[in-house]
């Protein structure tokens, strides 16, 4: 059995530092860009793992960088793929600051991978508003058939994960970095999404919570829940999970993630 520890070790402060040094000078490469701006941290924002609190060491970083609305409308005039041209623009401005670093346009990110093995995903993504004039989420592009923009909310996630987090007494993210850390050690070779996990625990997770009695509940007893809380949702193994994402409840992808999942929490209840 490998139970979840309370208060897991997040990223050391080294890495820490090394990790905010990057994204300052990333952040002010696209702001010099498309704001004439040399700030350091504004129009960005850590998601992924990194903004709902939920990330480890082996964490890759992922960066929403949110670029003026006159942006979108001059890439989405173009007949093909506007959003292909976008991700090349903003490759571009990094490399002028990262020219000797790996940097490349991928699907509906910018991927930037150092030479240390430390990895960050820019999101380049654009502000909406609903008909009351109130913040709607963002846009961002999909190079995928053929060029199109989809939609996120990445905040709602994090006020979400935030509010269980607290609710659950920090159990929320102890068990989402508890499932990464198993998910490196024991079956690195199968993809497992950090929004699959922390969905999933967020909505399997029900009342529980850390106490401070000890013995409350024979060991194993929560993993052994979540494990059958997957086997539940999953028609017991038969088919892929069906997942919403903290807060914002857009539908989660769990094709290439579901496989593993059901290792990795076998793994913690056995």
């Amino acid at each position: 059995m490998d139970q979840v520890k309370k208060n897991i070790v997040g990223v050391e402060s080294a890495k820490r530092e090394l990790i905010s040094k990057r994204y300052k000078r990333i952040t002010k490469a696209v702001n010099s860009e498309f704001w004439s701006s040399n700030s350091e941290t504004a129009h960005s924002l850590f998601v992924g793992s990194y903004g709902r609190g939920t990330a480890t060491a082996d964490s890759d970083l992922d960066v929403l960088l949110s670029l003026p609305r006159s942006e979108y409308e001059r890439y989405d005039m173009y007949k093909r793929n506007g959003q292909s041209r976008l991700l090349q623009a903003v490759k571009t401005a990094v490399s002028e600051t990262y020219s000797t670093t790996d940097v490349k346009g991928d699907g509906q990110v910018v991927v930037v991978r150092f030479s240390d093995g430390m990895k960050f995903e820019l999101l380049p993504a654009f502000e909406h508003v609903d008909c009351w004039g109130s913040f709607a989420g963002f846009d961002y592009p999909d190079t995928h058939m053929g060029g199109r923009w989809l939609a996120t909310d990445p905040k709602a996630e994090q006020e979400a994960m935030k509010e269980k987090n607290t609710s659950s007494r920090g159990l929320l993210f102890d068990t989402c970095t508890h499932i990464r850390n198993v998910h490196v050690q024991s079956f690195s070779s199968y993809r497992l999404s950090g929004i699959v996990i922390d969905s999933f625990v967020f909505s399997a997770i029900g009342d529980w919570h850390w106490s401070d009695e000890v013995g409350t509940t024979p060991a194993g007893t929560y993993e052994t829940q979540l494990l059958d809380e997957f086997n539940r949702r999953s028609a017991h193994g038969m088919a892929p999970l069906a997942l919403l994402s903290p807060g914002s409840q857009q539908p989660i992808d769990t094709t290439e993630s579901y496989e593993c999942l059901g290792k990795v929490l076998r793994q913690m209840a056995c």
